[in-house]
């Protein structure tokens, strides 16, 4: 009869046990030599193991936590007007609905504004540049019946001082037409209601002046060359001057000064007439590029936006009917989209990175000025004028912009957000206190019954918990809807479901 094997001990898991040897190991030393001591094996121990999972877990975010723990029903308990005196639920309510009408406007009024900005065509003014010197120290300055002659011994008396001015037109008027400072007597004499509708226009008018647009908010360089000629051999004659606009941080308010000009004023010197070239780089966003000859000729344009550039190339397609019918990410190029794409059909995806190689930057405006220095010029000096044409924003878009980047709608969004989570907190002590006045009504009722049904059902929430739950839950297992069946009895509820699992899942039924 064979023998049954011995059974190994059930140590607890995490607990040390000794090293165990396979019965063909011999014993060191010989059946008779000494035995070496064997030591058990070295295990964690699991305070040692969870101490060192907690320590390799991410750290629980408390915030996070709070957050997720804090009421954010907002609505009223139904059936809570019976309870309350008054017309408060009804007020409530109401303002409930004009709240929702309310964020619903807002939010729809200001994805309508970001649309308008994302699509606001720019408007085109003229910007006019006038060009004046004066000077200063010139010979012919020295003595009126003396012939304008240059003085050897110090060729560098003589100097001249330019000025570059430039105003929209339609903001400012002509600043080389003085102003009349001339007042009448009878407007000295006027009545107090004209002057004070007099200071108040005067003033608007002095707000829009300090709005508009300014020279230096059209341009992002201005550089001023000198053409070299004999009499000027100093460097600091005939090195350029240059302005770059300096780089704003988006969200800082603060302007720099040398950010914000409507002109420019420098002086040199010289005895004769010197010529100078002002060149203006633009700066526009978007950016306009010029086109070449091939994707001006579909555009009907000359310069573009890289935006502009592919909604035209797209309405140019669609105008063609180019898409594919089964893809129509695919287009069949004509012989105008052939010469740009140098292939049959293309991938729309792959069209901008194609036009890039067909745009180059925009030419500066050059912008060219004598500067004369001769007596003659000077008896009636008359500015150099030139007349740009200037993209601007639509007088709206500031005040919209202001709308959607407004501090305030911030920090009334934080404001709104406490005071709902102070509206939550009432709402479910409200409904503490209606679960409360039920609970209290029926008691006071029928005490001796509502204390019994109570009981058992606590019972029974007990046992549905536990899995000891037995048909019933430990009450009369005889009523009808225990005895019908079908998918709305009492046996296809989640409770009843569960029960079976926590009773089948008992390790006595199971190893029955």
């Amino acid at each position: 009869m064979a023998m049954n094997a011995p059974m190994q001990p059930n140590f607890p898991r995490g607990y040390p046990q000794g090293a165990q040897r396979s019965p063909a190991t011999p014993r060191r030393g010989g059946p008779g030599g000494p035995v070496m001591p064997m030591h058990p094996q070295q295990v964690a121990h699991p305070q040692y193991l969870q101490a060192t999972a907690q320590q390799r877990m991410p750290p629980v975010n408390e915030a996070a936590i709070r957050r997720s723990r804090k009421p954010t029903d907002k609505n009223i308990p139904e059936d809570i007007e019976d309870l309350v005196i008054g017309d408060g639920v009804q007020e409530y309510k109401k303002l409930r609905e004009l709240e929702k009408r309310l964020d619903s406007s807002m939010v729809r009024k200001r994805l309508d504004i970001q649309d308008s900005l994302s699509r606001t065509v720019k408007r085109y003014q003229t910007l006019r540049i006038w060009i004046s010197n004066t000077v200063e120290g010139q010979p012919w300055q020295k003595g009126e019946n003396e012939e304008p002659q240059a003085d050897p011994a110090n060729p560098g008396s003589g100097r001249y001082k330019v000025r570059i001015e430039g105003r929209l037109l339609d903001d400012y008027t002509d600043p080389t037409v003085p102003a009349d400072d001339s007042d009448d007597e009878e407007e000295k004499d006027a009545d107090a209601m004209q002057e004070d509708d007099k200071n108040t226009a005067d003033s608007k008018r002095s707000k829009q002046q300090r709005s508009r647009q300014r020279l230096s908010h059209f341009f992002k360089s201005i550089t001023i060359d000198f053409d070299k000629t004999p009499n000027l051999k100093k460097v600091e004659d005939v090195s350029p001057i240059v302005w770059e606009k300096p780089q704003v941080p988006p969200n800082s308010g603060a302007v720099p000064e040398n950010a914000e000009f409507d002109s420019i004023q420098f002086s040199r010197g010289a005895q004769e007439n010197v010529n100078i070239t002002v060149s203006l780089i633009r700066d526009e966003a978007p950016e306009r590029f010029k086109l070449n000859k091939d994707l001006a000729e579909i555009l009907d344009v000359e310069e573009e936006s890289r935006s502009g550039i592919i909604l035209g190339i797209w309405d140019y397609i669609r105008a063609m009917g180019l898409q594919e019918d089964h893809e129509k990410r695919q287009v069949r190029c004509d012989h105008r989209l052939r010469k740009i794409f140098g292939r049959d059909i293309i991938f729309f995806p792959q069209i901008p990175e194609i036009v890039n190689t067909h745009t180059t930057p925009l030419e500066p405006i050059k912008l060219p000025y004598t500067i004369r220095v001769d007596q003659s010029f000077h008896e009636d000096p008359t500015p150099t004028t030139y007349d740009i044409r200037v993209a601007v924003d639509d007088p709206l878009r500031q005040k919209m912009l202001a709308l959607t980047s407004n501090h305030q709608y911030a920090a009334s969004l934080r404001q709104i957000g406490v005071l709902d989570d102070q509206l939550a907190l009432i709402i479910q002590a409200t409904m503490h206190s209606k679960a409360r006045h039920a609970f209290y009504t029926a008691l006071s009722k029928d005490p001796a019954t509502f204390i019994r049904r109570w009981l058992n059902s606590q019972r029974r929430d007990l046992e549905t918990i536990l899995g000891e739950a037995t048909r019933g839950g430990g009450e009369d297992g005889s009523g009808p809807e225990f005895r019908r069946g079908g998918t709305d009895s009492a046996w296809n509820a989640p409770v009843a479901r569960e029960a079976v699992r926590y009773m089948l899942a008992k390790p006595d039924r199971a190893r029955r």
